[in-house]
């Protein structure tokens, strides 16, 4: 488990930005059961989390369709909101950082580590505005 302190200012990027942060598996399945289209970003302390997911997440987010709900669990940090966020994500084997998109409770897109990894945040960005534009 990683630090509190290194933590918080990670999540803050994304719950400064009108993400809900889950910390549970109740909360998990709650939001995956949303009606509409839910955005769940699995954060990390990694270096490629901070380069180009997060900001692409935050980046994409100006577009004129956008998901309805905007969640996030951060890996190393949330372990029973993650391990949860995980078994919504089958058949994907656990990455993170990642980034899922459901829509009225079925996983409809997800965005593993190795397609984040060497990316820039606004191809990070450009690909889920296209996403967005296909189920938003």
């Amino acid at each position: 488990m990683y630090p509190e302190a290194i933590v918080v200012p990670m999540k803050s990027e994304l719950t400064n930005s009108g993400f809900d942060d889950l910390t549970s598996a109740e909360l998990v399945d709650r939001a995956v059961a949303s009606p509409g289209t839910v955005l769940m970003v699995v954060n990390s302390v990694c270096g490629c989390a901070a380069g180009a997911c997060r900001p692409g997440v935050k980046k994409s987010l100006n577009h004129s369709k956008k998901p309805a709900k905007l969640t996030t669990v951060f890996a190393g940090f949330d372990a029973e909101a993650v391990a949860q966020a995980r078994k919504h994500f089958q058949p994907y084997p656990p990455s993170s950082p990642s980034i899922a998109l459901f829509k009225d409770g079925k996983l409809v897109h997800f965005v593993e580590r190795h397609h984040i990894e060497g990316q820039t945040a606004d191809s990070i960005s450009n690909h889920l505005k296209a996403v967005y534009d296909e189920f938003c």
